[in-house]
């Protein structure tokens, strides 16, 4: 009888943290594949349970502004500064505990926290072209008409939006306008995400593409002949991105959503964004891979600019009038 009670005490405690821990609900612009194995940790060491609904940053962001005050969703884990500026009425602003921890990027609204950066570039064959073939600035690159058919680039992934929205930002919608009928007589070859358009480099079925840094790295790393072209101190093609979250205000668990904050910008996440996905940390201590620059010198090379200011709806638009979406 005494075991008998011992065991219902043991289970009602359990139970009881087990209800104290809670969930939590993440929709996530940064895939699976990328971000799942830090779901997981965190889950196994809190004992909360993440629920997890991936997709496109525009996708969510459309359903997260449809669904309102009767959202499930507790945090917005997106891949662009475009679509979080574009979700900052619906999230909370940030406690301090957050809000101190990133060493730049943080928005001036406060309702959301960079977790990582990458920046824009140039991947190319290496056994193929030499850097100093290619423009400095990307804006001159439909002028390089020896790449027709050659190039690559994925007009319908969220970072390359970003990227049209900051060119709309820097150089007006016109010159943007341009700048894409002017990539159009190129003919390049469209791809749904970044990997696949690595692979076609290594293939030989092209032999540029606009992209971001650490998918590059992940094929150099297995030894495959891509290198990386930086265009020029502040030009647009050189502009770095940041991911980033926030808690909704439709969240019923911001405890939980905030403690996971706090974890993704502790040293031992952080860690994890150099050291497996090859992308450069938001605080400081962390170790970068030796093939990556230092973060100051790349981090010069980009535009200055507001990333609260970046438009993610006119940059689908402007996409869309051209025929890309």
């Amino acid at each position: 009888m005494k075991k008998l009670r011992i065991a219902i005490a043991t289970a009602l405690a359990l139970g009881a943290l087990a209800q104290a821990q809670g969930t939590l609900t993440i929709y996530s612009g940064r895939s699976q594949g990328l971000v799942d194995p830090l779901v997981k940790q965190f889950q196994a060491e809190t004992g909360i349970k993440v629920n997890v609904k991936y997709g496109r940053d525009a996708e969510l962001l459309a359903a997260l502004q449809e669904e309102g005050a009767r959202s499930p969703a507790d945090i917005f884990w997106a891949n662009t500064s475009g679509a979080l500026g574009a979700a900052q009425p619906l999230m909370i602003k940030l406690p301090a505990s957050i809000s101190g921890k990133p060493s730049g990027f943080m928005p001036g609204s406060g309702t959301w926290t960079p977790l990582s950066i990458r920046f824009r570039v140039l991947a190319y064959n290496t056994q193929k072209l030499k850097p100093e073939q290619f423009p400095q600035s990307v804006m001159d690159l439909p002028q390089q008409t020896q790449l027709k058919g050659r190039i690559g680039w994925t007009p319908t992934y969220s970072s390359f939006q970003d990227f049209i929205a900051a060119m709309i930002l820097v150089h007006g919608e016109a010159k943007t306008k341009e700048w894409l009928e002017g990539m159009k007589r190129l003919e390049p070859k469209v791809y749904p995400s970044n990997p696949p358009m690595m692979e076609a480099i290594r293939a030989g079925e092209i032999d540029v593409a606009l992209t971001n840094h650490y998918y590059i790295q992940r094929f150099v790393k297995a030894g495959y002949p891509i290198g990386t072209y930086y265009f020029a101190k502040g030009d647009v093609g050189s502009l770095a991105l940041v991911t980033g979250a926030g808690v909704l205000k439709s969240s019923k668990n911001v405890a939980n959503a905030t403690r996971f904050l706090i974890w993704l910008l502790s040293p031992k996440a952080q860690q994890f964004f150099p050291g497996e996905l090859f992308e450069y940390p938001v605080t400081k201590g962390a170790i970068l891979p030796t093939t990556l620059n230092p973060l100051d010198d790349i981090l010069a090379r980009s535009p200055k600019i507001d990333f609260e200011k970046l438009q993610l709806d006119n940059a689908l638009k402007v996409l869309r009038e051209a025929g890309l979406l």
